[in-house]
């Protein structure tokens, strides 16, 4: 029998999250990306796109900061002419913009953005290897680039694609071992399980500031500090952002993989890489970062700690809230990181991602199993 409220509740929150919060948050983090830019380098950035009021018959637009040139933008590139070039494998050139962009949204069906809300838990899928289900989806992403660089026929955007999947396959394997450290520590692969530790024992990176001070969780911090710094960087590469952005770097391949598309299809490469940019991020903020808990509230209940009966549901839309302010404070870094370092060399890529992460993060796991035994004779 099927179980119809668990249908429409699962639906409901594939609505929500895929179309009410992970799109519009794609939308404004190209234009955050833009005001950021421009603040870095002394310019205005976006400023007039803002609500056409001429349309309505008034003299003159209302500018709101230029909160409307996502929408301009959006509706240019849908207008465009849908060129395909008569040289390009057409079935595979149509395919790879879909494969770039489904396997960031698909990450998001196990993140748990929330507690619960009105009793109905704030994750898509919770499946119990929730974790192993981020790392099988999101590799396939690179996928869509290389099919894109071989299907275009063209020497950049090929020379794109081998780059990208030569730095995915090297930057995976630290991306995958900095997080066994976490397993290690917390003893499930489950996201949510992974957050309400958090939430009992305190956050991975700040273990120290809940429930006081021990021997254990300050020993306990030092290895998964250096699994966050693995996993942020390898996760940098792993979304193709500066300095890690060889396979599209335009000095040197034009636009690489995408340099053969236009109209929705290129957007579609464009909004695949900030929708990895916040599925990333809300991989970091679960594993490290308490996800959707706030701090100075060990249990997550907002209703009891305050006396309030009754308003358990106000308490979920700010665990909401607090999950998805701090994937925008994560988004602001990846941004701020593009404007303020040069690209590497290929040559450095490849020796920081085997010589040196790859080994850290190997290290890492044999620091934290010492650590727990340790710990577990005394």
């Amino acid at each position: 029998m099927i179980d119809w409220i668990y249908l429409l509740t699962s639906l409901a929150k594939t609505i929500g999250i895929i179309f009410l919060v992970v799109m519009p948050m794609v939308a404004y983090t190209v234009y955050a990306e833009r005001k950021v830019c421009a603040l870095i380098q002394d310019r205005v950035g976006p400023n007039r796109v803002g609500a056409p009021l001429t349309l309505f018959g008034l003299n003159k637009d209302l500018p709101l900061l230029g909160l409307g040139q996502p929408v301009a933008d959006a509706v240019k590139l849908f207008l465009k002419e849908d060129f395909t070039p008569a040289h390009v494998n057409k079935f595979y050139y149509w395919l790879a913009p879909a494969l770039a962009m489904v396997p960031s949204l698909m990450v998001m069906a196990v993140i748990p953005f929330g507690s619960t809300l009105f009793g109905v838990p704030m994750v898509i899928a919770d499946v119990n290897v929730g974790v192993l289900f981020v790392f099988a989806i999101a590799s396939l992403g690179v996928y869509g680039i290389t099919l894109a660089g071989w299907s275009s026929n063209s020497k950049y955007p090929f020379l794109g694609g081998i780059r990208s999947s030569s730095q995915m396959i090297s930057y995976e394997l630290a991306l995958g071992l900095s997080v066994i450290p976490v397993f290690l520590a917390v003893g499930k692969l489950n996201l949510g399980e992974i957050v309400r530790f958090q939430a009992e024992q305190g956050w991975l990176l700040a273990p120290i500031w809940f429930n006081g001070f021990s021997l254990e969780k300050l020993l306990l911090s030092i290895p998964l500090w250096i699994s966050f710094i693995v996993f942020t960087i390898s996760m940098f590469a792993e979304t193709n952002r500066t300095p890690f952005d060889l396979p599209e770097a335009e000095h040197e391949l034009v636009g690489g993989y995408h340099t053969e598309y236009s109209s929705m299809k290129f957007a579609l490469f464009f909004l695949g890489e900030y929708a990895a940019m916040i599925a990333g991020s809300s991989v970091i903020v679960t594993l490290f970062l308490g996800g959707w808990h706030f701090p100075g509230i060990p249990d997550g209940s907002a209703a009891s700690f305050l006396g309030i009966q009754g308003a358990g549901w106000i308490w979920g839309l700010v665990n909401i809230g607090v999950f998805f302010a701090k994937v925008a404070c994560l988004l602001f870094v990846y941004i701020w990181v593009r404007w303020t370092l040069p690209r590497f060399r290929y040559d450095q890529l490849m020796k920081l991602g085997w010589v040196w992460l790859f080994e850290i993060a190997l290290v890492n796991i044999f620091l934290t199993a010492g650590i727990l035994a340790f710990l577990a004779r005394s």
